[in-house]
């Protein structure tokens, strides 16, 4: 009998497939990059057959990597980068175009149309989400209207829609399957998590054509079977989850009130709420954490959008370092009175400001700012804005009447043993980092491994999880409120909408 399970990790700058054994230990592992497309200021593009060459060629690789043959995978689990659409052609398969990334922002002007017209509230309280370029829906009315021709095809019957999650499964299953999770789904502006389905007046809102959507299923579902020519044999996929998702699940953060904060290209900290949607006050997102078995888990969430993306502009844009890694070794050694302050608005301020047309700056420079006190200044401003993040979420808990969170962290950014302790101290919080940090592929995989019933269920994958370090808060008090208030003058200055 097969007990390995394979998960795909479809990410913003990479695409990873991890196979896992019985004991949830990680035996086989391939990762390749794509290119990123930044074709005007503020548009971010994914090729979308790229990204299906990385993901085929990684499962193909990782199999092999842990020395077996497709025959020993029980069930393929899925996790992808959330927001980012895909069009593409019912009978060829092929993308009418590249994607639209999550990071990108030129919907801008549909979002401004639409609050103007007083549509935001009926958005957020259906969707539980903000009217920002960041989510799906506009991003499709963008293309409905700049595309030419799109949209009759669309009306046509000829066109199908999705985020990457769908897109993949398309092509995995010979497109067979044209369908989608409701983690997924609740990101894209058009899908009601009160009453779990597509919105009409939603989609009559944004212009968009219903018959293009993918349905809808519970994270862990039978979402299809691989053609046998792609890795050698029948597959199921049993399990789907946007990242963010899939993080609070390999977290094991299963009771309300528990916390994890992911740090890859972007950091994204969820909060479970369990079967109660909290409405934030504090202009955090109601989002679906996970439905299983028919039963909707709500969190609310917070999102930063330049994270570990912050940290590759250092590399690739600045050449201040080989590695992304080195960065901490810089922070560590720049000088300890510096107050230079990056505000990483690159892409626009995400929660709890909301700027889109924000952009990034640096602030408190002198003669003796070098690149170790900008690198230090980045790996701190993830911080600062988690502990804004935090902050607004402890606002809306406590009106919540709930008590005091848990928090876990995960993803590449954690490893700096530097970054985990300031963002212990800045937080006054202490933070755990697992064992297994590969928590986001570790949570779609449980999807699919306890469905196809080589792993345990919810209470047993709970009781695996291990920490592997717990950082205190080892800073004054008076210091903590000083660079606070300095970042927070730095983000007043920053900010277009105050």
């Amino acid at each position: 009998m097969a007990k390995h399970v394979l998960a795909i990790d479809q990410g913003t700058t990479s695409s990873r497939a991890i196979v896992f054994d019985s004991n949830q230990k990680v035996v086989g592992m391939a990762q390749k990059e794509f290119t990123q497309y930044f074709p005007k200021s503020g548009w971010v593009e994914h090729d979308p057959e790229e990204i299906w060459d990385t993901v085929l060629s990684t499962c193909r690789e990782a199999i092999a990597d842990a020395g077996l043959e497709a025959g020993d995978i029980a069930a393929i689990g899925i996790t992808n980068q959330r927001e980012t659409v895909v069009l593409w052609d019912r009978k060829t398969g092929k993308p009418v175009r590249k994607a639209i990334v999550w990071q990108d922002r030129r919907s801008a002007d549909i979002c401004s149309r639409l609050k103007k017209d007083g549509h935001e509230k009926s958005f957020t309280r259906k969707t539980g989400l903000l009217l920002d370029p960041y989510f799906s829906g506009t991003k499709v009315s963008w293309l409905l209207e700049n595309v030419k021709g799109l949209r009759e095809k669309c009306e046509a019957g000829r066109i199908a829609l999705g985020t990457i999650d769908t897109f993949l499964i398309w092509r995995l299953t010979g497109g067979a399957s044209h369908v989608t999770d409701a983690t997924n789904a609740s990101r894209t502006l058009m899908y009601n998590i009160n009453t779990n389905k597509w919105d009409k007046s939603l989609l009559e809102t944004l212009g968009v054509p219903k018959d293009i959507l993918p349905e809808v299923l519970d994270s862990s579902a039978e979402f299809g079977v691989t053609e046998k020519s792609l890795l050698g044999t029948e597959i199921p996929i049993l399990g789907v989850a946007g990242d963010q998702q899939a993080a609070v699940i390999g977290n094991a953060c299963f009771e309300p009130g528990m916390m994890k904060s992911t740090y890859g290209t972007g950091c994204f900290a969820l909060l479970n709420t369990g079967e109660d949607r909290v409405l934030s006050k504090n202009r955090l997102l109601s989002t679906i954490a996970y439905r299983l078995d028919g039963k909707t888990t709500y969190a609310l969430e917070g999102s930063i959008f330049m994270a570990g993306a912050s940290v590759q502009w250092l590399r690739d844009g600045l050449g201040f370092m080989k590695a992304a890694a080195e960065s901490g070794t810089m922070a560590a050694e720049a000088d300890p009175d510096s107050e230079t302050v990056l505000v990483p608005a690159f892409v626009g301020l995400g929660a709890p400001h909301w700027d889109a047309e924000a952009r990034g700056a640096l602030f408190g420079l002198t003669r003796a700012t070098g690149p170790n006190e900008i690198a230090r200044a980045t790996l701190e401003s993830v911080c600062y804005q988690t502990h804004d993040l935090l902050k607004a979420m402890q606002k809306d808990w406590k009106s919540a009447g709930r008590k005091k969170t848990v928090l876990r962290v995960d993803g590449g950014m954690v490893a700096s043993d530097w970054t985990m302790q300031f963002l212990a101290s800045i937080l006054d919080a202490p933070v755990d980092r697992p064992d297994v940090l590969e928590t986001t592929a570790l949570g779609a995989a449980w999807l699919a491994g306890s469905r196809a019933g080589v792993w345990p269920d919810r209470k047993g994958f709970a009781k695996t999880w291990s920490r592997e370090r717990r950082f205190s808060p080892k800073m004054k008090a008076a210091v903590r409120e000083e660079k606070l208030a300095r970042w927070a003058e730095a983000v007043r200055r920053t900010l277009t909408n105050a």
